[in-house]
């Protein structure tokens, strides 16, 4: 909870450093990399900080953050930080890192608003990013004690004991533990980064959903190529490595696996909705759920661009037969005649064909055009903001458009 010294600071304040965030953490990562240059190749995301989405992300978060300190004081902040923490702990961030981070976030604030800020200022927002940071730390040395693991010792070897070639863009990979050791446990719908090293010397760090059955023996991963977007972009770095150099007998340097998009073990009916390759977590939930013989009431949703671009589609499908009260609903922007098999529908998705419940538990994953459109329309069916649940790899920017 903030002081009450601080609130009526903050609250005055919060306009002025919302308009200047962008400012702000432009300059932040500025004197960071500058300082410590080494991060940018070896723990940031260089096309994250190439095209600005990290700035946006750490922008929207900081003002999310202190926007729930004043005005809605009584909450807890879980729902706001636990997707940074388990981000966090997916790449080993440790408590000194934030000491670092806070230095020059508000030497970033007192460069950006210049005389604005005050002694009395200062002293406020630094009270707000330490609230901030103590939360986070809190959150991921629990999360590091539940793992059994030392804070930051997340990186494990893993070896590539199968390859294979999902479609034009996407290949999956096995993965096992050396000596055949079984693989650590994970929750279906969560992820692993993946740290490769590139040919500049780079180390550089991207999340895959673990796509398997959680307690299998191996791991499996997706990655889909990325391609440049815009003019001038580059290619995905890793996922590019990934395709060219990651063979079966290679090894990867693998993170233990983190992500709050645990499927929930109720009665409730349950809607698992995707697009591209936002399947893959999806996979693991069929995967817990066929095993598990649940009985829930299951809607499978999938949107893609053709049914030669969703990926896994044969496996998705099997898995819904194997489950008593599920069902697989299919969306292609062109293709969907030349499907058989599963019914599939030429468009965008339409949940009105499927008897949503206001007891719903909703978990999405996809391009956020898509999760945005389909939270909106959860929503309007009745569904409250607390069922819907959702995965963004990347910069988190669910919250700031």
């Amino acid at each position: 909870m903030l002081s009450a010294q601080s609130t009526p600071v903050v609250r005055a304040t919060l306009p002025a450093v919302e308009a200047s965030l962008p400012a702000i953490a432009e300059r932040f990562y500025q004197r960071l990399f500058d300082e410590h240059p080494a991060l940018l190749g070896d723990l940031f995301n260089r096309a994250n900080q190439a095209n600005g989405s990290q700035r946006e992300a750490l922008a929207s978060s900081i003002a999310a953050f202190a926007q729930l300190l004043v005005e809605h004081p009584e909450e807890r902040p879980d729902a706001i930080l636990a997707r940074i923490a388990h981000k966090h702990v997916s790449l080993g961030i440790t408590p000194d890192q934030y000491t670092i981070v806070g230095r020059h976030l508000l030497g970033a604030v007192a460069e950006t608003l210049g005389e604005a800020v005050t002694p009395q200022v200062a002293a406020a927002w630094d009270e707000v990013y330490w609230l901030m940071a103590n939360a986070l730390i809190a959150m991921e040395a629990r999360l590091y004690t539940h793992a059994g693991v030392e804070g930051g010792d997340v990186w494990r070897k893993m070896d590539i004991v199968e390859r294979r070639e999902e479609s034009a863009h996407a290949v999956s990979l096995t993965l096992r533990s050396p000596g055949q050791e079984p693989a650590p446990p994970f929750l279906p719908g969560q992820y692993v980064s993946v740290r490769v090293a590139l040919p500049d010397g780079a180390h550089q760090i991207r999340q895959y959903s673990l796509c398997s059955a959680p307690g299998s023996t191996s791991w499996r991963i997706t990655v889909k190529r990325e391609k440049a977007t815009g003019s001038g972009a580059p290619d995905g770095e890793v996922s590019s490595w990934l395709h060219a150099h990651a063979h079966t007998g290679d090894t990867l340097d693998v993170s233990l696996p983190s992500g709050d998009l645990a499927l929930h073990d109720t009665d409730t009916p349950l809607l698992l909705a995707s697009a591209g390759i936002g399947v893959t977590p999806m996979l693991s939930m069929l995967h817990h759920l066929a095993l598990s013989s649940s009985t829930r009431r299951i809607h499978v949703v999938h949107a893609d661009r053709s049914p030669a671009h969703h990926i896994h589609r044969q496996e998705q499908a099997e898995l819904v037969t194997r489950l008593k009260n599920a069902s697989l609903h299919l969306w292609y922007e062109n293709g969907a005649g030349t499907l058989t098999g599963p019914e599939a529908s030429e468009g965008t998705v339409n949940l009105d064909r499927l008897s949503l419940t206001p007891e719903t538990d909703a978990y999405l994953c996809g391009p956020l055009p898509f999760m945005r459109a389909l939270r909106s329309d959860l929503l309007d069916h009745g569904l409250s903001a607390s069922v819907i649940h959702y995965e963004v790899f990347g910069p988190d920017l669910w919250q700031s458009r």
